[in-house]
């Protein structure tokens, strides 16, 4: 990990430090979290007519109410909120975080889209390698799994849809951008206008990490496999020169998990999935458990030998400090 060390800055940060001066990282750090609780209110702004539509055309929620049993449309309620629909609906709603932090590095810190990683050139074939990329990597981990007994695979799954498939793949590749944006293309970015490049990927990674402190099933591995994946993120985002391809990975990583091996992302569960799949009880440091293979050996792993491979890549779009 020492070539960390030796990145140079890529030209997007020199760009932004341009643009205006880095600050305190406490103080990037608390900003930082300002913007992630104003991405958050939009984000429930998006999602408060969705989850009406799904509330009220929901029959036992209709009829509990009717009748003034609270206790039933808190049943119903609940039971909505394991359904595919408002999954779907809370990818879409990552609209907002994706406006806000794009506003606050656009109106706040005087940057260009540039800066944030939104290079025009050979953007398509970026995004295009960074799917690949995402698909395979993923399935290294499952095949990790496969070979060790941790994970089985029952055929093809009986609730697949095709209709709630392309709803998921979409919500999937906004979802992954918006953590790509939000992670990598604003606080990267702005850590390392004023820090050596590693400050900045540490940081992002390890905020990254803590924003999934929630989710259920979380475990110390499980957390340490999220900063691996922010730091792996961060210098595929530095190493290529571009926010395109490291959002498309991001995106057909969480695809994969949950929508075409119907595991767990990282404690959400979907239904709809291409496979069916169980996790081997006794197996879980290598499975990951019920926070899906992202909590597990198997994708730790993946992670570092990724890592490794990308900081022997090339870097692009970089300038000498």
């Amino acid at each position: 990990m020492t070539d960390l060390w030796k990145m140079k800055k890529p030209v997007m940060v020199a760009e932004a430090a341009a643009a205006r001066k880095g600050l305190h990282i406490v103080l990037e750090i608390l900003i930082f979290v300002v913007v992630f609780l104003v991405c958050n209110i939009a984000e429930l702004i998006v999602m408060v007519p969705a989850q009406m539509v799904l509330l009220f055309t929901n029959q036992e929620y209709l009829s509990a109410i009717a009748v003034g049993d609270m206790e039933a449309a808190m049943e119903a309620t609940q039971a909505i909120l394991q359904t595919d629909a408002l999954t779907i609906a809370m990818l879409f709603a990552n609209v907002g975080l994706i406006l806000v932090a794009l506003l606050f590095c656009k109106l706040i810190q005087k940057r260009k889209m540039s800066t944030v990683g939104f290079q025009k050139s050979g953007m398509w074939k970026e995004y295009a390698c960074g799917l690949g990329a995402g698909l395979v990597l993923f399935s290294a981990a499952v095949l990790l799994c496969v070979i060790t007994g941790s994970l089985e695979f029952q055929g093809l799954s009986p609730e697949f849809s095709l209709g709630i498939f392309i709803l998921f793949v979409v919500g999937f590749l906004i979802q992954g951008m918006a953590e790509e944006i939000l992670c990598r293309g604003y606080f990267l970015v702005s850590v390392s206008r004023r820090y050596p490049l590693a400050v900045g990927i540490f940081a992002n990674a390890l905020l990254f990490a803590a924003l999934h402190l929630l989710n259920e099933g979380i475990t110390v591995l499980a957390f340490v496999n999220l900063v691996l994946f922010g730091v792996f993120a961060s210098i595929y985002f530095i190493k290529r020169g571009n926010i395109w391809g490291v959002g498309a990975l991001h995106s057909v990583w969480n695809l994969a998990q949950g929508n075409i091996y119907g595991i767990r992302v990282s404690g959400m569960q979907t239904h709809c999935t291409v496979f069916s799949s169980n996790m081997v009880t006794g197996r879980e440091l290598i499975n990951g458990g019920d926070f899906g293979l992202e909590g597990g050996l198997a994708v730790t792993l993946v992670l570092v030998a990724a890592t490794m491979i990308m900081l022997a890549v090339k870097q692009q779009r970089c300038v000498e400090e």
